[in-house]
């Protein structure tokens, strides 16, 4: 029999007429989850996408967010279908069933996820989607200083819905405003007000969780270990994150942005240098990254570019008595400055155009898709200049590499590692991403994930020792954890990578809240299983 074409605009009640009509043996996860749903959510709110692989939306749903073109290859998985909830209900309604109905459930909030954690199961099939993109409330209160923002918005929403009460508030998080808020705070949250006030999940007061059982919890309903894990332990391991209650921080109404570049020849190498010794040691209110990468020259000659990419809650007259004292091999210059407003400043920051206006935050549309593989760093000690010579000799054999160098320091060396699980505080200089893009789909892909991982191996000398990573710059070379075949000792290596010793505790709140493990990709946090002893004794191996 021919499986009806279905539409992703219907109501549930409408597609389960459609499906009794009709229905082969060959689908019955949908029909299950169909019925189930209809059972424990509320049926009078339409469900504006239920999708499957079938279905002429499909592809383009599936792709609408997803970041890394890598895990949309014909080769890769895709689920069985993907639901898009319309309210809270719809979610619990999509736990309760999935846990019931044995099926692999995974969230998609923005879809930024490096290794396509959120749109792909590389790890069991089948599996489904449930995409939060129509979650996306934000309830600003400006006398509280506070925000609850659905998981499903964008940060770049949130910065404009923030604007539109005022000027002289804002949120310390990301730079790219199509990332969605769900996952962005699950893993830490920085951008350009870091040093100033710390990471977005440092600012959460509260949120809202869909937990195994399907209830929604509170923080005081969840309770403190919980509500511990979720800001910073990593995305999709303990719930679903439904809406964050964030707190608003104090900024100018005027703050100063510039960019200047640096190439080889007009010494580069010295002032990178230089901005190692000095960036963590800024003033806070200024935050000056490095963006590293390769530009052509001539048809047959490419060079290397460093780019300064900086954020200052202040008048330029101020920034440049600053830079003047404090790092005056840049050479800033008053016509490098531009003062604006804190909103403005994220477009600018964010890489939009130069003519865009405040309202383009509302598109939520990422500017950035391509093939890429990622990893990170964090640096402890300067790195010596023979070395970044070495550096660039090997980003000139990539087709389109990219580093990125963000700052820490101020606020980010006094708030304690163990405050939320995200641990790289105090003594870090800086945090390096590295990024391989090529365009040619997966045709020679092997040649560029070789390539960052040889560049990675070149960097162990220079970077943190034991090797630290960024738990929103997912890595799936540091180890994989299957739920068929748990491999502790491989959890305990990116574990302890991305959380250092918060990883135990994030362990620990994994085993009471979600025992059977029914939240999981190839890197969730694992729980403890009857084998206790053994674990405990693997990571003490592993720590040693």
């Amino acid at each position: 029999m021919k499986f009806p074409r279905i539409n992703c605009n219907i109501s549930l009640v409408s597609l389960l007429i459609l499906l009794s009509a009709s229905w082969t043996i060959s689908y019955p996860i949908q029909e299950s989850f169909l019925q189930c749903l209809n059972s424990n959510s509320q049926p009078s709110i339409p469900f504006s996408a239920f999708c499957s692989q079938n279905d002429s939306s499909f592809s383009s749903l599936l792709q609408s967010s997803a970041q890394n073109l890598r895990y949309l290859e014909p080769s890769k998985p895709k689920p069985e279908f993907i639901f898009t909830p319309l309210h809270e209900s719809h979610v619990q309604g999509a736990v309760i069933c999935s846990r019931e109905l044995g099926i692999h459930m995974i969230v998609r909030s923005g879809g930024h996820d490096y290794e396509g954690l959120s749109y792909v199961s590389e790890i069991e099939t089948p599996f489904i989607v449930v995409d939060l993109s129509k979650l996306r409330s934000i309830s600003v209160d400006i006398p509280d200083n506070s925000a609850w923002i659905q998981a499903g918005a964008t940060i770049g929403e949130v910065y404009y819905r923030i604007s539109e009460k005022s000027n002289t508030h804002g949120f310390p998080a990301g730079l790219y405003t199509s990332l969605g808020v769900g996952g962005h705070i699950t893993g830490g949250a920085y951008g350009g007000l870091m040093r100033k006030y710390g990471l977005g999940a440092d600012n959460v007061i509260d949120a809202r969780i869909v937990d195994v059982n399907g209830r929604i919890l509170d923080r005081a309903a969840m309770g403190e270990d919980l509500f511990w894990a979720i800001r910073g332990g990593g995305g999709a391991s303990f719930g679903v994150i439904l809406s964050w209650k964030i707190k608003l921080v104090p900024v100018p109404p005027i703050v100063t942005v510039f960019t200047v570049n640096k190439t080889l020849e007009q010494g580069a190498t010295k002032t990178l240098y230089r901005w190692q010794q000095v960036a963590d040691k800024l003033d806070e209110n200024l935050f000056i990254r490095v963006i590293i990468h390769v530009a052509p020259v001539t048809d047959s000659l490419r060079a290397v570019i460093t780019k300064y990419n900086a954020l200052f809650l202040g008048g330029a007259d101020r920034l440049l008595q600053i830079m003047q004292q404090s790092f005056p091999e840049l050479g800033l210059t008053q016509q490098d400055c531009i003062e604006t407003s804190w909103i403005k400043s994220m477009l600018y920051m964010g890489e939009h155009p130069s003519d865009a206006t405040p309202e383009v935050l509302l598109q939520g549309k990422s500017t950035f898709k391509n093939h890429f593989k990622a990893k990170s760093d964090f640096v402890k000690e300067p790195i010596p200049e023979t070395a970044l010579e070495g550096l660039w000799t090997r980003l000139l054999q990539e087709e389109i590499p990219l580093m990125i160098w963000n700052p820490y320091g101020g606020m980010m060396s006094k708030i304690s590692e163990s405050e939320i699980p995200f641990p790289h505080r105090q003594g870090t200089l800086f945090k390096i991403q590295y990024v391989s893009m090529w365009q040619d789909g997966g045709k020679n892909a092997e040649r560029h994930i070789d390539w960052i991982r040889e560049l990675y191996h070149y960097m162990t000398p220079y970077v943190s020792n034991p090797r630290t990573a960024y738990v929103n710059y997912r890595d799936l070379d540091l180890g994989v954890n299957k739920r068929s075949n748990p491999s502790f000792a491989k959890a305990n290596a990116w574990g302890a990578m991305y959380f250092k010793d918060n990883f135990k505790r994030l362990v620990t709140v994994k085993t009471k809240v979600d025992p059977d493990n029914f939240f999981r990709h190839a890197q969730s946090i694992p729980p403890v299983r009857k084998t206790r002893g053994n674990f405990w004794k693997v990571w003490n191996h592993n720590s040693e």
